[in-house]
């Protein structure tokens, strides 16, 4: 059990992290958000993302900062036998272990599922590499860009755009990461309910694969695949936000009711009478057509007269953000979506509220984004290291 307490659904599980870069310690910072002690074992250099992206303070650089809060940092060379001994230790007091590295490198640093689950029969390890841990591509090196292309989504941008992308952020790690501390939430509850661990893995492949193809299975899901493939509506080259008469607008409606409140605001509610538009698998079969015709509409309306037309009608829709307007959004800043704090090495920082809203054990800041080996004395002295000892351990 942690040493540290704090508010939050997680509150009184410890996590041992070996997580670095993207998805790993996003998946151990969302365990952290929600109260959980979580204990970031970094090698001397420390994780990589302490270099990356904007810096004032060395060891501080933004993308270490928004993925490391709630966390407490130990330095540990597991290569070091006293440093592995401190591990085992650590590993006697956890409930969960997570790491993000290959999965043989891990079995040779002793902290591959078999050992860890000798050490602590009722730990949950969790790992997370590229590809299936029973498959040939074990071992294989994957990186986000690599998983976008495998699991065809740069070739669903090229189909939609013409051109082969990738999703200008790192969405495999992101969303790899939110799957990984899902799954360990989720071995938690068996860990609470039976007292027994379990060793878990996220194949980031497998699972953006399951993602991407949760709507573009189409004809594929009735084992017809030489049917088509892909849910038509994503291609429509119509399928963005809409130029209107001085700028752009967000619309999206799904029911007929909606098409057609939609089509009444923008004064042809005729256009719902028309057989290739009347119901919901017409419009798929018709989309181009369709959204060529509310594209055109759009067209002769102002953007805010839109806005002001398509709330009265109750049509889902939104103004077109990039970063500067989100960083400035009145609602975002009224809703404290950015919190803005005084690290006591970085100076003031923002960082993004926890999206997820408990009643009874709300998540939120504890901790800000640690120091290298900040917490590492507090740490080895609550595992019963002596001064000596510790020193031993530090190398």
């Amino acid at each position: 059990m942690s040493e540290v307490t704090t508010g939050g659904p997680l509150a009184g599980v410890r996590v041992i992290d070996l997580t670095i870069n993207v998805l790993g310690p996003l998946a151990t910072q969302t365990l952290g958000d929600m109260g959980a002690d979580v204990i970031k074992i970094e090698t001397p250099e420390g994780d990589p993302m302490r270099q990356l992206g904007a810096v004032r303070t060395e060891g501080f650089a933004s993308h270490f900062l928004g993925l490391n809060r709630n966390k407490r940092s130990l330095v540990l060379n597991l290569k070091h036998p006293p440093a592995r001994e401190a591990m085992g230790r650590l590993i006697e007091t956890a409930d969960v272990l997570v790491h993000n590295m290959r999965l043989d490198a891990a079995d040779r640093l002793g902290i591959g599922p078999a050992a860890v689950l000798a050490r602590n029969p009722r730990i949950v390890h969790a790992a997370a590499t590229g590809y299936r841990q029973d498959g040939p591509l074990r071992d294989k090196p994957a990186y986000d860009d690599v998983i976008q292309a495998e699991s065809g989504l740069a070739g669903l941008i090229e189909r939609a755009n013409g051109e082969a992308r990738y999703v200008p952020m790192a969405m495999a790690d992101k969303l790899c990461g939110q799957m990984l501390a899902s799954a360990i939430a989720m071995a938690l509850v068996r860990q609470a309910r039976t007292g027994k661990g379990e060793a878990l893995h996220v194949p980031m492949l497998e699972t953006m694969l399951s993602f991407n193809l949760a709507d573009h299975m189409w004809a594929g899901s009735l084992s017809e695949p030489e049917s088509g493939l892909g849910f038509p509506r994503m291609f429509s080259t119509h399928r963005r936000p809409f130029a209107t008469a001085d700028g752009k607008l967000a619309v999206m409606a799904n029911t007929d009711e909606q098409w057609r409140r939609l089509f009444t605001a923008l004064g042809c509610a005729e256009v719902m009478d028309d057989a290739r538009f009347s119901t919901l698998a017409a419009r798929t079969r018709n989309v181009d057509a369709l959204y060529g015709i509310l594209a055109g509409r759009m067209l002769e309306h102002r953007t805010e007269e839109l806005r002001q037309r398509l709330a009265e009608a109750d049509v889902p829709h939104g103004a077109v953000n990039d970063l500067e307007s989100i960083w400035h959004d009145p609602y975002l800043r009224q809703t404290g979506f950015f919190h803005s704090y005084e690290h006591p090495a970085a100076g003031p920082l923002t960082t993004t509220a926890v999206p997820v809203d408990f009643t009874q054990a709300p998540g939120g800041l504890h901790l800000p984004p640690p120091g290298l080996g900040e917490h590492g004395e507090a740490i080895l002295e609550e595992l019963g290291f002596d001064e000596d000892q510790r020193a031993e351990i530090a190398g």
